[in-house]
């Protein structure tokens, strides 16, 4: 008989078969301290029980990749001997519960993984879902998130240099907090978490150890209910001061040769950072938590071990270098304590003022969690929701109507609100600002740049979650590209549901082929990543939503592009073709209320041709600025281009075939559609022609659709001009949205 009850079982998120295998690891019952440790270690959040086996599926390597999954962060080849090092991660739970640490304790989760690799952070992007913000849970949700990212990233002084966010019902009580990094580092200065060297010290460096975050990856694994209020002590509490020294003294003893490994203690806290690093070198690991530095009394082995708390760093030294260590660190007011030693036998022993208190293969904690091959199931409201009759669907209001009103929606009006809010210029090197194209930082000590941009459609992905999956890749890459650089690397955060439902299981599936297919045409492997499931609150999941970050390279950063026109009286070019696309669009959600339909088609090979063109016209000077076409479409797009310039545009675009539909709705296809592989350019006169050719020659469909300057946007569709709106009431409607909803809620 068993010496826990169901109920203990269920609150560490261990079914009976699982406590079964776990005896037999042991050859004995587990108690009550290496219960918990188990519990953590096999959660989905740590385990990546139920995504593990498609996730192997995905491309990981190339010439470029120096350090795919499996470590802190993924790392590509940027040149000159440099390694850009980067990686997403998902903080939805937490953030949900306590929208400012959870959203705060995010950005530091991130960040730590970058430094922990050797790499100096330089740059934050996000990538944020929340209810409608009608709902004043959802405002209050929003502004705590973003609050918490500005907190932490300004105070530890890296900018936020873009990032995007979406609004749907589906999220209202399941926001999503996505927060990527990257770093910049030698090729030689890598750093990696692991453990070898008997004898060799092992560190305790960082913050105390406190009761916040206790059982936090548990709590990442489980559904949202009306009582999850209750988990709000599961959620840390963060410190970008401390983080600040920590990193620095960090980044100082790997400079020093005296650093073995090094690892974060994130979800799971010292149980993950021991048993990973254990496990990684082949060796055991033996602390005493007696030594673990706390800020409360009374604390448990239990406690310690599983604690969350934020700014904690474990590292292993070369033994004989104990002084040097500690002198660094005290250096940056921080104190190094040494708890425990590394050992030939593979085992975490976790001892208590010497006594042992939890004893446990390395490798039954982290290699040899369970892995399920869960069931799979077609979900049944596909059929309904990806029919789209448009000769049901009326004609709606005057296009001039419907670009403002898209314009005001809060998934395309401007982010400024947002952006204001983080300090995206620190440290001098950022190019592109947020909201005028994917993120762009300059690379001291080289002519080159980096482009990153983070991406995904949930709609999308709800209605086809293998094409949302493959249109998410390829936005990403796209923007990146649409900036002057060449995508050189992706990481993926995947957010869905409840992973034992079949349904949720077939979404994730599908989503991940979608994924794979897409890196394997445009050549950007996946380094890294992040899952996070059970993103269900009272059993109504979220969409299936994956966010891409892709990476690239601009070898001349003095060529970079951003999105805005830049003289009067250059030409439009599009590049790509519209097929009036309105499934899953903006503009059938706030026009009709309907998010119905199948996404865009895109076609690869395409993309990859569409991607290289942009590369190579920007590193010719050919084009004056690039912006893709995505939510709204063209007509938003080219508004887009305008905003910020006081130069209006004048275009005609050619009709469109949407059988059975009223003209008028037509009409509105062709400039709300949202087909794929689009993007607008701004080409001065004499350069018209040379893009033209380049784009013949490379397969990607070209023309000239209009003209930068006046005041107005004039939009025709075929011969006939639909649309005529003033250029300053079109940016007043986008630029004000988003404070409207918030200065409602202060009214």
């Amino acid at each position: 008989m068993s010496r826990y009850d169901q109920a203990t079982l269920e609150r560490h998120g261990l079914s009976p078969e699982e406590y079964g295998r776990i005896c037999e690891m042991l050859g004995r019952e587990p108690n009550l301290t290496e219960l918990g440790m188990f519990s953590v270690m096999w959660s989905e959040h740590c385990s990546y029980k139920s995504s593990r086996v498609h996730l192997r599926t995905l491309p990981t390597g190339g010439p470029q990749v120096l350090q795919g999954p499996g470590e802190n962060a993924g790392a590509i080849d940027i040149g000159d001997g440099l390694a850009a090092v980067f990686k997403i991660e998902s903080h939805n739970h937490p953030s949900f519960i306590e929208p400012y640490q959870g959203a705060a304790t995010g950005v530091g989760g991130i960040i730590r993984d970058i430094f922990t690799m050797g790499a100096r952070p330089v740059a934050l992007l996000n990538s944020l879902r929340f209810g409608p913000l009608t709902a004043p849970l959802a405002r209050r949700i929003m502004e705590g998130v973003v609050a918490g990212i500005g907190g932490y990233g300004n105070s530890i002084g890296i900018p936020t240099v873009g990032g995007e966010i979406a609004f749907e019902p589906t999220y209202a009580g399941n926001p999503l907090v996505n927060v990527f990094c990257l770093g910049i580092a030698r090729h030689e200065e890598i750093v990696k978490g692991i453990a070898t060297g008997v004898g060799n010290p092992v560190y305790y460096v960082g913050a105390k150890t406190g009761r916040d975050g206790i059982h936090g990856a548990t709590m990442a694994s489980a559904e949202f209910d009306d009582k999850s209020a209750e988990k709000r002590p599961a959620v840390q509490v963060g410190d970008p001061f401390m983080e600040k020294l920590l990193l620095e003294a960090c980044l100082e003893v790997m400079k020093s040769d005296a650093l073995v490994g090094i690892q974060d203690m994130g979800a799971a806290g010292l149980t993950c950072s021991t048993s990973e690093m254990g496990s990684r070198g082949s060796a055991g690991i033996d602390i005493d938590v007696s030594r673990v530095p706390q800020r409360e009394t009374g604390m448990t082995p239990y406690e310690i071990m599983l604690s969350e708390s934020q700014e904690r760093m474990l590292l292993v030294a070369k033994r004989g270098r104990e002084a040097e260590v500690e002198r660094i660190f005290e250096k940056w007011d921080l104190h190094a304590e040494r708890i425990g030693e590394v050992t030939d036998d593979g085992l975490l022993r976790v001892r208590d003022h010497g006594t042992v208190v939890a004893e446990i293969p390395d490798r039954a904690l982290t290699d040899e969690a369970p892995v399920y091959h869960r069931p799979m199931e077609r979900p049944r409201y596909l059929d309904e929701v990806q029919t789209l009759d448009p000769s049901a669907l009326p004609a709606g209001p005057a296009p001039g109507e419907v670009l403002l009103a898209l314009l005001g929606s809060p998934a395309i009006a401007s982010k400024q609100w947002v952006y204001r809010q983080y300090d995206h210029l620190v440290r001098a090197d950022t190019l592109v600002l947020p909201g005028m194209g994917a993120g762009v930082i300059r690379v001291k000590g080289t002519s080159r740049a980096l482009a990153m941009s983070v991406d995904g459609n949930g709609r999308y992905g709800y209605l086809d979650p293998y094409q949302g999956a493959v249109l998410a890749v390829a936005e990403a890459a796209r923007n990146v590209a649409c900036a002057g650089a060449r995508p050189l690397g992706a990481t993926n955060c995947l957010n869905f549901g409840n992973p034992e439902r079949p349904a949720i299981m077939w979404q994730f599936a599908r989503a991940v082929e979608g994924i794979g297919a897409a890196c394997r045409a445009l050549d950007v492997p996946i380094t890294g990543g992040n899952v996070s499931l059970y993103n269900e609150t009272d059993g109504q999941a979220i969409y299936p939503t994956p966010v891409i970050g892709v990476v690239g390279v601009l070898a001349q950063a003095d060529r970079v592009l951003g999105r805005a026109f830049r003289a009067g009286g250059d030409a439009i070019v599009l590049l790509g073709e519209g097929r009036g696309e309105i499934g899953g669009s903006e503009y059938l959600k706030t026009v009709h209320g309907l998010v119905r339909g199948l996404p865009p088609a895109l076609d690869l090979g395409r993309e990859r041709a569409l991607q290289d063109l942009l590369v190579a016209l920007a590193a010719d000077r050919l084009v004056q600025s690039a912006h893709d076409c995505s939510d709204g479409g063209l007509a938003v797009a080219v508004a887009e281009c305008a905003f910020g310039t006081s130069l209006g545009a004048e275009i005609a675009v050619p009709e469109v075939a949407l059988p059975g539909a009223a003209p008028a709705l037509a009409c509105a296809a062709a400039l709300f559609g949202e087909s794929a592989s689009r993007v607008v350019l701004s080409v001065a006169p004499a350069s018209v022609s040379a893009v033209l050719a380049r784009a013949a020659a490379a397969g990607v469909p070209s023309r000239v659709i209009g003209r930068t300057g006046g005041d107005r946007l004039r939009m025709a569709v075929g011969a006939e001009t639909i649309l005529d709106v003033a250029l300053a009431e079109a940016e007043r409607v986008w630029q004000t949205a988003l404070d409207a909803c918030f200065a409602r809620r202060v009214a």
